[in-house]
Formats: C-alpha cells, structure tokens, sequence
C-alpha cells in the first residue's frame, strides 16, 4: 500500500466510528433531504441518482420519496462485482421490491438499467470530506470511476461531523460540486446555488 492507501484506511475507520457515534442521525437526515430539494439543481433534474442508506449513512430514503413524487425518475446504484457500479431505475421504496444485494445494500428486486448521462444529479455517499470538497469513500472505487465518466452535478450528503480540513488525495479522486450537510450547504462553484 501507499502512504496516501494508508492514511485513508486508518481515516476510515476513525470517520466510520465517528458517524456511528453520532446520536440524532435521523433528525439530522430530514433536514440534509429537505436542503437538497431546495437546490436549484434538484428541482430542475428530471432523474436524479441516489444511494439507499446502508449503516450510519445519512439516510436518503425521504429525499427518494420525494423525488418520485414529484415525477422525477430515480436510479439508485446496484453493486456488481469487483469494482463493477450497475444502475437501475425504480418505481418506489416499497420493501417488497427490494432484496440484499452486496456489502450489506439493498438492490431492487427487479433491475430496470439506467446509464450514466440518462441522469442530471448524482447524490453520493461519504465517510468525510474536506474544504475543497473531496471525498473519502468506502474505498471501492465505484463513485470515482462513476463520477470520471458521467456528466453530472456530484452532490455529496454528509452530517456537519464528517469535515476534516484536508483529505489525503491520490490522481483519481474527484471533488464534489456540493456537499450538503445538517448545517448547510458547502459549494465548490458559485455556478451549483
């Protein structure tokens, strides 16, 4: 492993302990959901991607909700194998069209496939982040190599608890345009208001 490999493992870990820790993450949640559907860019995508929660993740179940009522398509993402990032496109949240899928997510039962580029907003999970907006992920790869190959605005949603003041970075990461967290929203552009 790299030094730059390294630090992020053991950041890792302490960022995964920290979130676990935090003790109103469902409040927390509600008020992260509400502040990306006030984004200019959410109310303008007609699709949207977004990850269904697994552990302490902020949990975008309300913010999926809302989408699709609003008439939005959703995709949410479905892991493959190594490093392999699949998409489908799903009609609700109902738990009788989900399953287990891998790593602990759920996938829906039965897959529609969606394509980078068929979305406008790609909402992103992460461990930390930092003033510049880069991320620290599970360390799968999968949101990088999505977000190197789709056009898309990259809006991370995290809790206020997840900022560090810089992440280590290697030639592959990627900056957010945004993140969004309880106590508002951090920009990388003026353009993502």
């Amino acid at each position: 492993m790299t030094d730059v490999a390294d630090q992020k493992a053991a950041l890792r870990a302490l960022m995964q302990a920290r979130r676990d820790a935090l003790a109103d993450r469902d409040q927390r949640s509600v008020r992260i959901c509400a502040l990306v559907q006030s984004l200019p860019v959410f109310t303008a995508a007609r699709a949207i991607h977004c990850y269904v929660p697994m552990r302490s993740e902020v949990d975008t179940r309300p913010l999926i909700v809302a989408a699709l009522a609003a008439g939005k398509a959703v995709a949410v993402p479905v892991v493959g194998g190594q490093r392999e990032l699949r998409h489908s496109w799903i009609a609700s949240l109902s738990e009788e069209d989900w399953v287990p899928g891998r790593f602990g997510t759920r996938r829906p039962r039965r897959l529609m496939p969606a394509y980078p580029g068929e979305w406008s907003l790609t909402i992103v999970p992460l461990l930390a982040f930092d003033r510049d907006l880069y991320r620290l992920g599970y360390g799968g790869g999968y949101y990088d190599a999505l977000l190197a190959t789709a056009s898309t605005v990259a809006v991370g949603v995290a809790f206020a608890d997840q900022e560090v003041a810089e992440l280590p970075r290697e030639a592959h990461d990627y900056p957010l345009d945004l993140v969004v967290c309880e106590d508002g929203i951090r920009r990388r552009h003026e353009h993502y208001r």
